[in-house]
């Protein structure tokens, strides 16, 4: 029988939930997405493959899983972004700077990674879900500044952000990457 670290079963299996998490964090950032196996995450943490698969049904599993938990991070990092600002240029700037701070946190591994794996329907529908809740900030300012289809403009928006990630993330240079990627969109998504 297993050895029980914590006062109750439910807080041993998620101490050992966040601890196969971090793990596996830790591999995808310095491995890559190839070395992220069930195999690999229970060796970091000293369990057994079997023991694995009670938290993770594959390695598609695993990354949605890190994608789940990292997502609300990142959601409330850009609605605290933008609450701080006033006037809508200064909140899509805000909002534009900490999605591209995205590309130096170790969070970004997991869309390199995401792009390796095909991930069930029910987890891709998910985190198509949870992928909403970081644009919301962006629709929600562009609905204020009087579009008349919000949530197109901001999903281009993000489309615009979305390039200057892929471009930093190459080794473009930051600062005139980031303040013409600002620039042209607070002219795309301002009327």
């Amino acid at each position: 029988m297993p050895r029980i670290n914590a006062a109750t079963v439910a807080d041993h299996r998620a101490t050992q939930h966040a601890a196969l998490l971090a793990a596996a964090m830790e591999i995808l950032v310095a491995d890559g997405p190839a070395a992220l196996t069930p195999a690999a995450v229970g060796a970091r943490v000293g369990l057994a493959r079997s023991s694995v698969y009670r938290y993770f049904s594959s390695t598609a599993d695993i990354l949605a899983q890190l994608v789940e938990d990292a997502i609300p991070r990142w959601a409330e990092r850009l609605a605290g972004a933008t609450a701080g600002e006033a006037g809508p240029a200064a909140r899509i700037r805000a909002f534009g700077e900490v999605t591209l701070s995205f590309v130096t946190h170790p969070d970004y591994a997991l869309l390199r990674a995401l792009t390796s794996v095909e991930l069930p329907q029910e987890c891709q529908n998910r985190l198509d879900q949870l992928h909403e809740t970081l644009i919301a900030p962006l629709r929600d300012i562009v609905a204020e500044a009087g579009h008349e289809r919000p949530d197109l403009v901001a999903h281009l928006g993000w489309a615009i952000l979305g390039e200057a990630q892929r471009r930093l993330a190459a080794g473009a240079d930051p600062e005139p990457t980031t303040s013409t990627t600002l620039a042209v969109l607070c002219r795309a998504l301002l009327p």
